[in-house]
């Protein structure tokens, strides 16, 4: 059976970006077609400065609400990445297969080196090597598939170079995986500046729809949105950014194609009313499956638990055998 290994990161409130982009693909199809794992890869939140307690929080929110949107513990496995050691174990026998050119070359680490140099600081080393945890991450389970959005393959090319490396290294220890972005909005810009990412770290707050937002601050946000000049209500990504966010949001919540969407509304209101509406209406059964969950936090970790437990008997012989692959002498 195919098996795919997917997470988030508990660096800031999930959003709709991640939800239409990622999560609800999880919950509708992907646990459903295959042994899947979903985690909070918490490790990957302390690359940059952070709060321990917000941390903490932000991980038990991410994962009550991926059981919010319908993962099924029964039917997949829900866990949080610090609780399996084989992340961290095989992360550094990957990081003796990774060069440093490779680590230097990351897009995000690019990004955010450049801008802490023009501060006059400096990223903690982990911002450097966290695509090798990542790899690790997915090459633990020997996935096949890595359910991701577009400005993450980049991490998922690593990956398969790295399995590609070991393998001809030490001998065929893991699967090759391949990425597998979804279909539809699968990067949902922010609602004030629509050629960036709906990222949820944000400083401001004012471009993003958060899952956990009371239907008026939805409506407000999304009848706030940048648009674009001209009056014509079409979807072109280029000429018409804002238009096609909101095209491609309401699309995602009706199931349905952004380009079939041109022409059906005439004015840039119209199209915000019904994008607001269509994304309330989206998010209230994950909302009150969300309270429900908040007021049971015994069952929210019981499921941590059991996953992690799955979760380590999945990875525990792979990276025991990468270890003797590689050349270290097993544990008496």
């Amino acid at each position: 059976m195919t098996r795919i290994f997917s997470g988030v990161k508990p660096t800031g409130h999930l959003t709709l970006g991640n939800y239409l982009g990622a999560v609800r693909q999880w919950a509708e199809v992907d646990q459903h077609r295959a042994d899947a794992l979903f985690s909070v890869v918490d490790l990957h939140a302390l690359t940059v400065d952070h709060d321990p307690g917000r941390v903490q929080r932000l991980s038990k929110q991410a994962a009550t609400l991926l059981l919010a949107s319908g993962l099924d513990p029964e039917v997949c496995t829900v866990f949080v990445q610090s609780h399996v050691d084989e992340h961290a174990r095989l992360s550094y026998l990957l990081e003796c297969v990774a060069t440093d050119g490779e680590m230097r070359r990351m897009i995000q680490y690019k990004e955010k080196s450049a801008r802490e140099r023009e501060r006059g600081g400096s990223v903690r080393l982990s911002l450097l090597t966290y695509p090798v945890l990542m790899a690790a991450d997915i090459l633990a389970y020997r996935a096949d598939e890595v359910p991701v959005g577009d400005d993450q393959t980049q991490h998922v090319e690593l990956t398969r170079d790295l399995a590609v490396r070991f393998n001809q290294r030490y001998g065929h220890t893991f699967v090759v995986p391949r990425a597998t972005p979804p279909a539809v909005a699968a990067r949902v810009m922010d609602l004030q500046d629509p050629t960036s990412k709906m990222g949820k770290s944000h400083d401001n707050g004012a471009g993003i729809v958060y899952l956990l937002d009371e239907p008026d601050v939805v409506r407000k946000k999304i009848l706030r949105a940048v648009t674009d000049s001209g009056a014509e209500v079409e979807y072109d990504r280029e000429a018409k950014p804002g238009v096609s966010n909101l095209l491609e949001i309401l699309a995602a919540c009706e199931g349905g194609n952004p380009e079939g969407l041109s022409g059906v509304y005439e004015s840039y209101g119209a199209l915000k009313k019904a994008t607001a509406e269509a994304v309330v209406e989206l998010l209230a059964p994950l909302q009150k499956r969300h309270k429900e969950l908040v007021a049971d936090t015994a069952y929210v970790e019981e499921v941590l638990r059991r996953g992690a437990e799955r979760a380590r008997e999945m990875a525990k012989p792979t990276v025991d055998a990468a270890y003797r692959a590689i050349g270290l002498l097993p544990a008496a």
